[in-house]
This record gives structure tokens, C-alpha cells and sequence, in this order.
């Protein structure tokens, strides 16, 4: 049985989305209800600088329907540290700021390492050794995305899998595209939209993606965000993937237009 496929895209508030993806007159306070009722699944990119309250937490939970998915990257201070002991800290401070007020919502967590970052073992099993498989009683789900160099060694594949921990696979000429390993859910980042595409890539690559995805939620959940690139764009590629995967999320979002905003869910089709 094939497991769930979320598709999203980074953040919610993109000055483009307001030509490009958003209705005109949607307020920015309504910008999280209309993305969560046309998309699957959001990364959330502010907390890679930023720390949130719990009630910011839960107040994203609140506003998403039934379903809806927040992968959160790491604060990018949490992957710098040298030692164990500074790597338990700085990865203690991110996960205990109130993350869990998401429930049921919480996605992967991405640790996102630096370009100069070259694989070393005993660092990553360091790292890896501080990062809880549970928190309030919520399973975590951590992926790794490396951009340096040496993680083609199996030594390297062998810790994540150990770990159950994914390794992100990223679609950008810069960085390495790495098979997204043995953890049970994948999490895919492209990042090559086009301007002049309408839909940011062309069918063919929208078809290959909807192929890849297919055969990622085999084993596990798959999350797919359509990550820079021609960012004004790719909303639009997130929504034709779902169309193309047939698991486009069906909700009247013109009602968060109307006078009080209410989200309704659209009426059952007929069969």
C-alpha cells in the first residue's frame, strides 16, 4: 500500500505570490489558510534564523486543515557546532522551543549543513547520537541535507540508515544529488524552477517528479517542496505536481475572500 505524498513549497508570505499564486484582496493574515487549502505540505524556512514561541506553534496548527504538513528546517546554528556536548545543546534549544504544538502536523525536521562541510564520521555520529527520536511523546522525523563533499561513502549511508534518519535529496546543479536512503519517509527539495515556465518546469519534468514520488511512497511518507529557483513559480509546480499525483486537496478557498473569511470544505463530488 502506498504511503502519503505531500507536496508544498517554502514558507507562505512571497511578495510575488501576491501577482502570481494569491487572490487579489487576500490579506497576509489569511496567506497560511489559502496556501494550506491549495498545497499538501509547507517548509518552514523562517526557523532556520529564527526561534518561534509554542503559541506561534500552535497557532499555524490552527489555521491548517486536517492532514496539512510543516517541515521546519533547523536553526542554521545547530549544525556549525564542533563538539558533542555543543551539539546536544544547540539541537536541545531548537526542538524544546515549542515545536510539539504542532502535533500531529509536525513534518521532517531539516538539519541543513553547510557547503563547507565535509563528511567525517565521527562528527556525524556525534551529531546524530543527540538527536531524540521522540519528543512529548511525538515521533520525530530527521533528515540530513549536506551540501559538501565525501558523502558518496557508504560509511555515511550506513549511520543514517543505522540512525533512521533521511538524507534530503536535492535537485541543484551545486550540490550533491544523494539517494534519499533507508529512513522511512523521503524529503525531496528541487530547486531549478523557471521563470518561463509557466508552471516552473516543464511537463516532462513534472512527470518525472510525480515517477519519482510515486516510487519514494512505496516505503514511506514522501515530501516534495519546490524550494528557490524561480520562486514566483513555484506554487504553481507544486500545484501540477498534485494535479499530475491526482492528490490536489479539494476546499473553497474563495470563501477566505468573503466578509468573514470562513474556510469551508468543498461539497463531495458526485460519482
Amino acid at each position: 500500500m502506498a504511503h502519503p505524498i505531500r507536496v508544498g513549497v517554502g514558507g507562505w508570505s512571497f511578495d510575488a505570490w501576491d501577482e502570481t499564486f494569491y487572490p487579489p484582496g487576500l490579506s497576509k493574515a489569511k496567506q497560511l489558510q489559502y496556501m494550506s487549502r491549495k498545497l499538501t505540505a509547507i517548509e518552514v524556512n523562517a526557523t532556520y534564523y529564527s526561534s518561534f514561541k509554542p503559541e506561534t506553534f500552535a497557532k499555524w496548527r490552527d489555521e491548517t486543515p486536517d492532514g496539512f504538513v510543516f517541515s521546519l528546517k533547523a536553526h542554521r546554528f545547530s549544525t556549525v557546532r564542533k563538539t558533542k556536548e555543543d551539539m546536544k545543546t544547540s539541537t536541545q534549544l531548537f526542538l524544546t522551543q515549542g515545536i510539539t504544538q504542532l502535533k500531529d502536523k509536525l513534518g521532517p525536521i531539516n538539519w541543513q549543513f553547510p557547503g563547507n562541510r565535509k563528511f567525517d564520521r565521527e562528527h556525524f555520529a556525534n551529531f546524530l547520537s543527540v538527536l531524540p527520536k521522540e519528543l512529548d511523546g511525538i515521533q520525530l522525523r530527521h533528515a540530513l541535507e549536506v551540501r559538501g563533499s565525501g558523502y558518496d561513502d557508504p560509511a555515511f549511508h550506513e549511520l543514517i540508515d543505522k540512525a533512521g534518519v533521511a538524507v534530503v535529496y536535492a535537485e541543484d546543479d551545486e550540490f550533491p544529488k544523494l539517494k534519499p536512503g533507508k529512513a522511512k519517509f523521503t524529503v525531496a527539495r528541487l530547486m531549478q524552477s523557471q521563470t518561463d515556465e509557466a508552471n516552473g518546469y516543464p511537463k516532462k519534468e513534472i512527470d518525472r517528479f510525480a515517477k519519482l514520488a510515486t516510487e519514494w511512497a512505496k516505503t514511506g511518507d514522501a515530501f516534495v517542496f519546490f524550494i528557490s529557483g524561480a520562486k514566483e513559480r513555484n506554487p504553481a509546480a507544486a500545484i501540477a505536481l498534485q494535479d499530475r499525483l491526482g492528490i490536489a486537496p479539494e476546499f473553497d478557498v474563495e470563501a477566505l475572500t468573503a466578509k468573514k473569511g470562513a474556510v469551508k470544505k468543498a461539497p463531495a463530488k458526485k460519482k
